[in-house]
């Protein structure tokens, strides 16, 4: 839920007749940000992998807003999965302005040693590839990762996330090579990175796994930002000028090099 703490970062009505659809947007830093996107006056999508009665719950306090919500199951890592729910996206909603790539993981147990690459680099150019028909000039993609996956090249990360980083830079990059090509369409690219998110699974797990990494990042950072605080900034990169180097960087960045 959204900390009522942490202003708004839209102006009411700002998105009025604008579309946007946020992947793994069920739960956390996705629902707060759409969330963001619904009240600032947006149609929007709320996307989930495998709990629908989350998803719709979010839904309906959403609907009460005014705008239109529409909930959409996908398997990102499944062509046919993808396929379908952009089509209902362009049934109902007839394109789309905003795409916010949220989703991402890696650190599930149980899947292959390609999962965290299938999901965070692979699935992420196929939801842009099954999105672009429906982004049209003026329209922008957000691409959501963390410092210690934006800098894993200069600085190295804990062990237990070191797959998920690098898993999640390549997928920057691969999505990075797309801007020339985006550009000549008028989609703008933006790439959102911030710390370690207090109150989101993948802190929870590495906590789990490396007891005390929390504590000892927000002592080196000063201070994390909270789902909600970060939300608000993803929800402003998708309106804000974009920066030259395609690069909103959240939070403090001084232990970070490069």
């Amino acid at each position: 839920m959204t900390d009522v703490t942490v202003p708004h970062p839209l102006e009411p009505g700002s998105l009025a007749g604008r579309r946007a659809l946020v992947t793994g947007s069920s739960r956390g830093i996705g629902a707060d940000t759409v969330r963001y996107f619904a009240t600032a006056g947006a149609d929007v999508v709320v996307n989930f992998r495998n709990k629908a009665p989350r998803a719709e719950k979010l839904a309906n306090e959403l609907r009460e807003l005014g705008g239109r919500v529409l909930v959409q199951g996908a398997d990102l890592t499944d062509g046919e999965s993808l396929a379908a729910m952009f089509a209902e996206v362009q049934r109902e909603f007839g394109g789309l302005d905003i795409l916010v790539l949220n989703a991402s993981g890696g650190m599930e147990s149980g899947m292959g040693e390609d999962y965290a690459l299938q999901l965070n680099r692979d699935a992420q150019l196929a939801v842009l590839d099954a999105a672009l028909p429906l982004l049209g000039p003026g329209s922008r993609v957000v691409f959501v990762t963390s410092h210690q996956a934006h800098f894993i090249r200069t600085t190295p990360t804990m062990p237990e996330y070191e797959a998920v980083a690098l898993s999640k830079r390549a997928g920057e990059d691969a999505l990075r090579e797309r801007i020339p090509s985006l550009a000549e369409r008028g989609i703008e690219f933006v790439v959102v990175s911030g710390d370690m998110i207090e109150g989101t699974v993948t802190a929870t797990l590495l906590n789990r796994l490396n007891p005390g990494a929390i504590e000892t990042r927000r002592e080196q950072a000063g201070r994390l930002y909270n789902v909600s605080e970060f939300a608000a900034e993803v929800a402003r990169a998708a309106v804000d000028p974009v920066p030259a180097d395609h690069t909103r960087l959240v939070g403090d960045t001084s232990s970070f090099s490069g």
